[in-house]
Order: C-alpha cells, then structure tokens, then sequence
C-alpha cells in the first residue's frame, strides 16, 4: 500500500522550467509557470472539482526545461526486451485505452483540476500526514480551489496550484479545506531525494503529464509526455521517477517511471483532430507510469468544451499499440 505523499523542490515549491529572457514575472496565461507538490494514494478513476472550475493557459511557456526528460524525444530510442511481458501486466494486448479526463463525470468535472494564480494570491497554512517529506506551508491556495472529485470526494482529491508570477507548482494529495479555505489539510509527502514520493506514486509532478484542452485544442500540440497507470506495479522504479508503490518483486511488472510510446506503424489519420495531437504526442514524447490504477488510463485536466465522444475514441487503441521504451538501471529498494 502507498503512503500519502507530497512533491516539491525549492523549499517546498517545485521551479517549472526557465523563463524567457527578462522575464521574471507572469501573470495568468501568459509565458510563465511553477510548481510543488504533494500526493500518495491509488488513483485511476475520473473525478472533478470541488469550489472553482479552474484551468486556464500557461500561454507558451515550458513546465521543464527542454532538454528535461518530460520534454524528450523518444520516437526513435530503442524498444525494451522485456516490452511484450510489462506491456501484458498493465492489463495486456487487448486492453483498451480509456481518457481518466473530459468534461462531466459523476455529476463533477472529470479529470485531475489545476488553477492558475498569480503572486498576489494570499498564502494559507497547510499541515501533512507525512510532514518530515513534505515542504512546510503557507500555499497560494485560493479557498475555492478545484478539488480533483469534487468536494465531497473520497478518492485522490488532488489541489494543484501554479503559480504563474514565481513559476511555482504546488500540488497536494488528500486535500481538506479547513475553516473555510482557510488553511487546509493533506496527507502528503515530498519527492526530491531518491526513494520519497510525491504527489504521484512514482514521485513525479502530475500537471507536466496531464492532457489539457488549451494544448490539444487551442495550441494543436503537446510537446511533453503524457501520464498513465497501471493495475499493478513493481516494487522498483526507473528515472525520473523517485519511488515504488507496490510489493510485487517480479520483473514481469513495470516499474514506476516505465515509459511507453504508441508505435510508429499505429494509423492515426482517421481520428478526430484533437485526438490525433494527443496520439501524436504519445508517438513522440510517449507516457509515463506514474500511479497504480486501472491499466492505460490516461491522465488530463477537466474542460468543459471537450467532446467526451471525440475523446471515446481512444479506446480504438489497445496494449498492443504500444511498447516500453528502454529503460535505464532500475532502483529496486
């Protein structure tokens, strides 16, 4: 079983990317971006927001730096040995691909929710179940954050906050707003040294990996990896992921951090057009295995202007439609 985590770099913030050229400052939407984080928990179902909708654009800004693992180019990288056995425990060949993100699911929007703040938002108090690795508060967590569920929710409950004036991203898992949004309450730890978690299992930031209608609509690209899980996982992970979330030994099961891409002989002509971005990504950049959960579920942000049928049609892919990319040494504890 998982523990609750938390993720963050830089004091308790995680520092997305390098800002353009004398630009220290942004505003909401514009070319700027940041981020911290804090999670742990099983994942893999839909879900919502609680309080404001949020989303919004970051504008052209990169979350990483573009040489950053997230941002790389694995369409020609070698394929791993043990590709068709880990491709088979994350559900197997006939497995369909499933969109964990649209517009409304359960009554609440569905997918993991972000907002955007700028450096004026007032900083509230957070307090963690796993304190000694999560970066000590106040966020710029506004009292109507978006909760991933919805506020009533009983699964992950994910708060991701950038932001966009110090380029920070803070996100928490198991979030409770207490005393009206005043201060708020998550079972979290921290990634940063090898071995902790984050607000992922694997100990990896969530917003660089989710499916947004602002790149796969608006933009027409996404030029970074996206995020997926698996029903079971290895007790091992492979960079950049930082932490296990399992007890399995074998090596017929993936390790956190597992990094998969559609193949290249995949047709992808006959999709809808916002579809065929997101195949496209999965082509170049590719997935990585970032919780457990049902197998190759797809992780985004809700919208309400997607097209939940445009998105369905996704589940035309399969397991057999992918393959691991090589993987580096793999850190067994």
């Amino acid at each position: 079983m998982r523990r609750a985590a938390a993720f963050a770099v830089l004091g308790g913030i995680l520092a997305l990317g390098t800002a353009c050229a004398g630009d220290s400052s942004l505003s909401p939407g514009a070319d700027t971006l940041v981020a911290d984080a804090k999670k742990g928990g099983g994942g893999g179902g839909g879900g919502g927001t609680g309080g404001s909708t949020g989303g919004g654009s970051i504008g052209t800004k990169l979350v990483f730096p573009a040489d950053n693992p997230w941002n790389t180019d694995i369409s020609a990288q070698p394929v791993d040995p043990n590709s068709t056995t880990l491709i088979s425990s994350c559900g197997g060949a006939s497995r369909t691909v499933h969109p964990d993100f649209g517009t409304v699911w359960n009554g609440a929007p569905n997918g993991i929710p972000y907002v955007l703040v700028s450096g004026a938002q007032p900083k509230v108090p957070v307090s963690f179940d796993y304190a000694d690795e999560s970066d000590p508060g106040p966020y710029p967590i506004p009292p109507d954050a978006p909760i991933e569920g919805g506020a009533t929710s009983t699964g992950d409950r994910h708060v991701i906050v950038i932001d966009t004036t110090a380029w920070k991203l803070y996100e928490m898992y198991d979030s409770h707003p207490l005393n009206g949004g005043t201060s708020w309450h998550s079972g979290s730890n921290t990634l940063r040294p090898a071995g902790w978690t984050s607000a992922d299992a694997a100990g990896l930031p969530i917003f660089p990996g989710l499916v947004r209608y602002d790149e796969a609509v608006v933009k027409g690209a996404i030029n970074h990896a996206l995020r997926f899980t698996c029903p079971t996982t290895r007790k091992a992970y492979v960079y950049p992921a930082r932490h296990w979330a399992s007890s399995q030994t074998s090596s017929a099961y993936p390790p956190m951090g597992m990094r998969v891409r559609l193949k290249a002989n995949v047709d992808i002509s006959g999709f809808p057009a916002e579809v065929r971005v997101i195949l496209t990504a999965m082509k170049k950049y590719g997935m990585f295995l970032a919780d457990n959960g049902s197998g190759f579920f797809v992780s985004g942000a809700p919208d309400s202007r997607w097209s939940d049928s445009n998105l369905a049609t996704l589940g035309r892919l399969t397991g057999a439609s992918f393959e691991v990319v090589q993987m580096g040494p793999i850190v067994t504890p």
